[in-house]
């Protein structure tokens, strides 16, 4: 597995890596689908700015995202722990051997 350092030097970015007793967004119900999802915007009020959601759908129900300390992410999706370095206006999506990194400015607001 690539180390945090590893992942933003292969995607030339800045290694921005999360506090544990940060926050992140996680879809807990879509754990086990395909692709897993990640944005990262910035963060406030003891968050990373880390949403993380699993399969196709994103939905906007207030419900769908629930809040877990970043130190438990190796709980559940142990393999997107290094993406979690990423600096705030990037995008994953992790499916087995398939990674895709990408940055969006929107979600910064530039």
């Amino acid at each position: 597995m690539s180390s945090p350092q590893d992942i933003c030097a292969k995607f030339e970015t800045e290694y921005s890596p999360c506090s544990d007793s940060d926050k992140l967004g996680i879809a807990i119900e879509t754990i086990g689908k395909l692709p897993i999802n990640g944005l990262r915007q910035v963060a406030e009020n003891g968050t990373c700015g880390w949403y993380i959601w699993c399969g196709e759908e994103w939905s906007d129900d207030p419900d769908f995202f629930k809040p877990l300390h970043v130190s438990h992410i190796n709980k559940y999706l142990p393999e997107i722990e290094p993406y979690l370095a990423l600096p705030p206006g990037h995008r994953f999506l992790v499916a087995g051997s398939h990674e895709d990194v990408w940055q969006d400015s929107e979600l910064i607001g530039i």
